[in-house]
């Protein structure tokens, strides 16, 4: 993904994608059950063929090497929870910088793209520093990478930005200047279906 993402749209996805994409995800659902217990896959694949652009973003989040699954259920709003749940930051989204105004500000070695904007496209969030510590309370990851996660916007505004890892059995939650950008750092999304 570059920075032509701007304004261009996700691609629908075949019949054959859909379902190629459902198995994928049925079968991450079955072996981890410890993510989301007393939850029946049935459930959540009706949900994700009633929304078929939500099944789209599902498809980037795997693409980009996401590995999304269900994480909870929001029973006031009937919604599905996915977050990323591979065991490092997705690579096919790494050494980018926070978001556009940091890509902008630096005039030599610009990273492709920024996490704002790929997630922007993907139609996901971010996690935010809350949700990225309840990813960590299901298994623990990021034990080699780092992953940015919303920043708040008196930080942002001051030209910082956060990130989380898992190290030494604790989530640490770091800062670094917004247009920084690692091969070691990605960033994780959710996605409410």
């Amino acid at each position: 993904m570059t920075k032509e993402i701007k304004n261009s749209k996700i691609q629908e996805l075949s019949l054959e994608q859909r379902e190629e994409l459902l198995t994928v995800l049925k079968d991450r659902f079955e072996k981890n059950m410890n993510r989301h217990k007393d939850l029946v896959w049935e459930k959540v694949q009706a949900k994700l063929e009633a929304n078929k652009e939500k099944l789209c973003s599902l498809n980037e989040m795997e693409k980009t090497g996401g590995e999304p699954d269900v994480v909870n259920y929001d029973k006031k709003k009937d919604e599905y929870i996915f977050y990323d749940c591979s065991a490092e930051s997705p690579k096919g989204r790494r050494s980018v910088c926070y978001d556009r105004e940091a890509l902008e500000s630096r005039k030599k070695h610009k990273p492709e793209n920024n996490a704002i904007d790929m997630a922007a496209f993907m139609g996901v969030e971010l996690l935010t520093e809350e949700q990225y510590r309840e990813l960590q309370d299901l298994e623990n990851f990021d034990k080699k990478t780092s992953s940015w996660v919303q920043t708040p916007a008196d930080i942002r505004k001051l030209g910082g930005a956060l990130f989380c890892d898992y190290r030494y059995g604790h989530v640490f939650v770091y800062h670094n200047g917004a247009e920084s950008y690692y091969a070691a750092r990605g960033f994780r999304c959710s996605l409410r279906v």
